[in-house]
């Protein structure tokens, strides 16, 4: 593992480079699980910000696999979804079916909760009404809901490869943003071609999101951490280390407003720093 920093006039993000997405994803998971477990011991419960795609996936199977080795209790942790597709309804927007292949309340169940409770006894499992999610009829409460419940103790992040996309939050999304209804920039959907490969056309992906903001997430975490890995996230990374400080073109630079960041990268997309001036 190497360590740098991301600097500028926001705040300075330290950077840790990891090997593989498989390494990157064991140490991030025994991070959390002791956090995790401290939570437990203080007796509170912890919520844990979750986007659903590929860039946390050996988080969410490592964490699984090291709260199993350990009979780890995860009864009091909160999987906080940061989005999910909607489509049209009678009433403004709904859920897409959460069975479809690219459902966010799909992957939390499939990806997130089941491979998380997988191993444990059952008073030590998360327990289903742990998995929140936004609300496409009433986007706003997802924020009052989060505050009410002291705010989120760790938020991990994602960043588009095309255009920094954080969540569903495109490019010209501003530091206040919250949770709402947003209309999915082109090169957001172009982006999920690839995360979910059953998409054949562009015209398959829907056109709109029920998503956090960028606000939601700098304001509401104790801490946020921005995984990014593969090389085809070099230019991202690129893009990333060259703004510095907070600028809403790009979406991924609410990392240098977040409380305790952290940037986590592999060696291939750590690629992207090479000529950058940090």
């Amino acid at each position: 593992m190497r360590h740098s920093t991301l600097g500028g006039p926001g705040r300075p993000v330290p950077v840790s480079i990891y090997e593989t997405p498989a390494a990157l994803g064991q140490a991030l998971a025994a991070e959390l699980l002791t956090k995790i477990n401290s939570a437990r011991a203080a007796g509170r419960p912890f919520l844990l910000g979750c986007p659903g795609g590929r860039s946390l996936q050996t988080t969410y199977q490592a964490l699984g696999e090291q709260a199993k080795q350990v009979g780890a209790d995860l009864s009091h942790l909160v999987i906080v979804m940061m989005d999910d597709y909607v489509l049209p309804a009678a009433h403004g927007f709904a859920h897409c079916p959460a069975e479809a292949h690219y459902s966010c309340r799909r992957f939390a169940w499939e990806d997130i909760w089941q491979v998380l409770k997988a191993g444990l006894s059952k008073e030590k499992q998360i327990r289903r009404e742990n998995v929140w999610f936004p609300d496409p009829a009433n986007p706003a409460a997802y924020d009052d809901k989060l505050k009410a419940a002291g705010g989120i103790d760790v938020f991990l992040i994602a960043s588009g490869a095309s255009d920094g996309h954080v969540a569903f939050n495109p490019p010209g999304t501003e530091l206040s943003s919250r949770t709402r209804i947003i209309p999915l920039a082109e090169t957001t959907r172009q982006d999920n071609l690839k995360t979910f490969p059953e998409f054949k056309t562009l015209a398959e992906v829907p056109g709109h999101g029920v998503s956090v903001g960028l606000g939601t997430i700098a304001g509401l975490s104790r801490q946020v951490i921005l995984v990014i890995h593969g090389a085809h996230k070099q230019a991202a990374v690129r893009r990333l280390a060259a703004s510095k400080d907070f600028t809403p073109d790009w979406p991924a630079s609410v990392i240098f407003r977040c409380q305790q960041p952290h940037l986590l990268l592999d060696e291939a997309a750590a690629v992207g720093l090479a000529n950058t001036k940090l």
